[in-house]
């Protein structure tokens, strides 16, 4: 067999299409009501130079090269968790591994516990070699110490608890795909023995099921819930004649890309399983730009994904998905009149609905990088697809669907910050999505609260969307590639936008080496600016940045002037919060400022507590003086994840400042995750 690239001439035909429906997993259009637990990304000490620093980006290595670090990592995982303090019955797993241009290694593990996997107990080490902890960064701050690895409950409750949920969620064929296995849950605070759930069959929508469900094996009571299937020359419908990379096998071409792992593109012929048929023919052109030619939306997809992995290779150094040098796979034609998209770990492999009237294929560029990345997010952060971190997994997709789309450079498909706009989903013209101002599609949000975690991640994903587009291009009106954009700020103040070239390279460090699966909104910002500090500096203009785009969607302050701060004290202490006890205080030393402290003193708080309203919030200043932030507001909510402005200029900046936690009310616990002082 050989390859070779074939040369397409046909003109595009199709209109352009738009979209309106997520292009996620199974679990699309189902609204979440669960947040995420806590997460941690350590900004770490970083190169203090104002222009970018090459020996942090990430270098592409081979698949043997990756291969043998890993190897490496696993060889001394045993001395690695002893250096991270982790218990006798704990070990690691080794998971992915990434390599800086000078040196620096960045290994990427899973946990387990007495032999049980640990769900929330990822964990990211930096060091000069494989398996070295220089610094770590964890999923959750909680030791895993359960009370005990014994199941009260049957598992046939967790089955039956699983069922129903997928039933409440309208699937059809709900069966279990997976028995309960027991686990420990560390994801939501104190780590807790539980059964994991896994529910096949149909979402609503017609879209394949892997929902998991997990149980308090103790208690049987439901403790979080969350999809795994997420949505994610050729005559193509959307991108005009194209070149694809095809291979022959003696007087037969196939859509299969031997100069990218192997990729490899089906028709399912309105089927819903299975593979399908790898398109053939005996020539080697495919499509001719209409819907109606079953091969045209081939062409697209085919050509989709080789720009994705062109892409991740070229810009990030990432050969393949998983960095492995393989190759997914795309299935078009799933199902009739399918309106979605999605991608699935199970197949590992992207599959492509016809739309309505099986007239508009969601194959256009921006769809087919969406869905590619949701793989991407699986093998590196594993954001779970659920409360805060479920809307960064979305838009992390988003992101880079427009990235790649600007990578493209395609003429029938430009490059924009608008997603899903080819294909014709809302039948009047307008995109699925708006990345400058999120709430322009009627659902999503433009700037973050403390509910946002309780939305569908479809929704809650316009946070980071909106983060990304203020980073690359900057607040207020402006045209690109012919599209008129105006974006907002939260907080009413310009934000001075980096280029996107310099943005996308700070999300992918972020995703790839800082954020895990509990990443929030919150320890999103902590993992940006440490990718940022060590690409170009924590006193560089992009610093200052990231800074400004994130408080101008309400996550975190300014970095400097009205409404924030440049100078953070933090403290990443986790101290207990007894049921209905005393009151417990967190402590932070100020040191180096002069005078008094600000009128606008942010005050960050991290508390994993499981409901919220029990809780009564002080800020104590040096001298006493006690300042309300919280007075049981909140509800039946999990965690405080909000930042407080305090007008504190009558207080001395330096000294010990306190923050006061009690609990009013009985049968819930939690913990100060950590807290941290920003001063303009």
């Amino acid at each position: 067999m050989r390859s070779r690239t074939s040369h397409r001439r046909t003109p595009r035909t199709a209109q352009r299409r738009v979209a309106a429906v997520a292009l996620a997993g199974v679990a699309a259009l189902i609204a979440t009501a669960v947040q995420s637990g806590a997460a941690t990304a350590a900004p770490d000490t970083a190169p203090r130079t104002a222009s970018a620093a090459p020996g942090s980006e990430s270098v592409e290595l081979t698949p043997a090269q990756r291969a043998a670090l890993m190897r490496q990592a696993d060889s001394v995982k045993a001395g690695t968790a002893k250096d991270l303090g982790l218990g006798a019955k704990e070990k690691l797993v080794v998971r992915d591994v990434l390599k800086d241009r000078d040196g620096t290694v960045h290994v990427r593990y899973e946990r387990t516990y007495d032999g049980l996997p640990v769900l929330g107990g990822d964990l990211i080490v930096q060091g000069d070699t494989a398996g070295e902890a220089d610094k770590v960064v964890k999923a959750t701050r909680a030791a895993v110490r359960p009370a005990t690895t014994a199941a009260k409950v049957p598992a046939a409750k967790a089955e039956a608890q699983a069922l129903s949920a997928a039933k409440a969620g309208k699937a059809a064929d709900a069966d279990v795909d997976r028995a309960p296995r027991k686990v420990i849950w560390a994801a939501g605070g104190t780590p807790v023995v539980a059964y994991e759930t896994v529910v096949g069959g149909l979402q609503h929508d017609g879209t394949p099921q892997e929902l998991h469900v997990v149980t308090d094996a103790t208690t049987g009571e439901k403790l979080y819930e969350w999809q795994a299937v997420q949505n994610g020359t050729g005559h193509t419908v959307y991108s005009g004649t194209v070149d694809l990379t095809t291979t022959q096998s003696g007087s037969t071409y196939n859509l299969t890309d031997g100069a990218r792992g192997g990729h490899k593109t089906y028709n399912l012929n309105r089927g819903t399983s299975g593979t399908g048929t790898l398109f053939s023919g005996s020539d080697d052109v495919w499509g001719d730009g209409t819907p109606s030619n079953a091969e045209s939306a081939g062409a697209d997809a085919h050509y989709g994904a080789a720009l994705t992995w062109d892409y991740y290779k070229n810009v990030h150094g990432r050969s393949g998905i998983r960095g492995d040098g393989v190759g997914a796979y795309s299935r078009v034609h799933y199902g009739n009149n399918y309106v979605n998209a999605f991608w699935s770990d199970s197949c590992f492999c992207m599959t492509y609905g016809d739309g309505s009237g099986n007239v508009n294929p969601l194959t256009s560029i921006d769809v087919a990088a969406h869905e590619m990345s949701h793989g991407l997010t699986s093998a590196t952060a594993g954001l779970v697809y659920s409360g805060e971190s479920g809307g960064l997994n979305e838009a992390t997709s988003d992101i880079f669907g427009a990235t790649v789309e600007f990578y493209a450079n395609n003429f029938s498909d430009v490059g924009d910050y608008l997603i899903g706009e080819e294909i014709d989903i809302n039948g009047d013209g307008t995109p699925l999505r708006y990345m400058d101002k999120p709430s322009k599609d009627g659902r999503s949000k433009d700037s973050w609260y403390s509910g946002i975690g309780s939305i569908d991640v479809h929704y809650s994903s316009g946070v980071a969307n909106h983060f990304f587009y203020l980073l690359s291009e900057g607040s207020g009106t402006k045209t690109i590639n012919g599209v008129t954009y105006d974006s907002p700020t939260s907080d009413g103040l310009p934000v001075t936008g980096i280029g996107r070239a310099k943005a996308e390279k700070i999300w992918f460090r972020a995703l790839t080496t800082k954020f895990t699966s509990t990443t929030n909104y919150a320890a999103a910002r902590t993992g940006t600016l440490a990718a940022t500090g060590e690409l170009y500096g924590t006193d560089s203009a992009e610093y200052k940045a990231v800074q400004d785009a994130w408080a101008a969607v309400n996550v975190g302050a300014r970095s400097g002037g009205p409404g924030g701060g440049g100078t953070t004290f933090e403290s990443t202490t986790d101290v207990a919060i007894p049921d209905a006890g005393a009151a417990v205080t967190s402590s932070i030393t100020v040191t180096g400022r002069t005078g008094n402290a600000p009128g606008n003193l942010q005050v960050a708080v991290d508390i994993v507590h499981t409901w919220s309203g029990d809780l009564v919030v002080d800020l104590v200043a040096p001298d006493g003086t006690s300042y309300r932030l919280r007075n049981r507001t909140g509800g039946s909510a999990d965690n405080i994840n909000e930042t407080y402005t305090v007008n504190a200029s009558s207080e001395t900046a330096n000294g010990t400042w306190r923050l006061r936690v009690q609990d009013m009310a009985r049968y819930d616990t939690g913990y100060i995750n950590g807290w941290s002082l920003t001063f303009p």
